[in-house]
C-alpha cells in the first residue's frame, strides 16, 4: 500500500506549523478551478523568524537549504488549510516558485531551492515532482533568506 501525505509527514518526523495570518491584504492560499496558489511561504515556525540573512553573505547555503525545507513545510501547512486537513485531496504539486535573499555573486540558487522540492517528493512521493524555477532577489520580507509558493492541483472529486 502507498503511504499517505499525513503517513509520510509522520515518518520523517515532521509536525506541520501553526500559520501565522498573512501580513497584508492577501490569502494564504486560493483555489481556482481545481489548482491551489499557495502564497509564498517564509521559514517560520509558528509564525516567528527561524532564519534571517542573506545567503553567501551571513548565511550558509546548507542553512539557507534548510530554510527553504522550512519554507516548504508552510506551504504543506497552507495546503492542509485548504483540503480541509486532507492532504490525500492534493493529486499534484504542479509548480514551485523559489526566491532566495543572496548576495550577487551567488550562483548555487537551484541548491538551496532544492530544500524546498526534495521535501515535496519527501511527503508527495511521485506526485511531488513539479517543474520550478529559482532566483535570486536583492531582499525578501522580514529579511530572510528564502521564501518559497507553489501551485497544486487538487484530485477530481467523484
Amino acid at each position: 500500500m502507498i503511504p499517505t501525505s499525513e503517513k509520510r509527514l509522520e515518518a520523517l518526523n515532521l509536525v506541520l506549523p501553526r500559520i501565522a495570518k498573512p501580513a497584508g491584504n492577501l490569502l494564504g492560499f486560493k483555489i481556482d478551478r481545481g489548482q491551489i496558489y499557495v502564497s509564498g511561504q517564509l521559514p517560520l515556525e509558528d509564525g516567528v523568524v527561524k532564519y534571517l540573512g542573506k545567503v553567501g553573505e551571513t548565511v550558509a547555503r546548507e542553512t539557507a537549504y534548510e530554510a527553504a525545507k522550512l519554507a516548504a513545510l508552510n506551504v504543506v501547512s497552507q495546503l492542509s488549510l485548504a483540503t480541509g486537513g486532507e492532504l490525500s485531496k492534493v493529486a499534484e504539486i504542479v509548480k514551485v516558485s523559489g526566491f532566495v535573499n543572496c548576495s550577487p555573486d551567488f550562483t548555487d540558487i537551484p541548491f538551496v531551492v532544492n530544500g524546498a522540492s526534495d521535501l515535496f517528493v519527501s511527503i508527495f512521493g511521485d506526485c511531488g515532482s513539479h517543474s520550478r524555477f529559482a532566483i535570486g532577489v536583492a531582499a525578501l520580507p522580514r529579511g530572510v533568506p528564502v521564501e518559497i509558493e507553489l501551485i497544486a492541483r487538487l484530485r477530481d472529486e467523484g
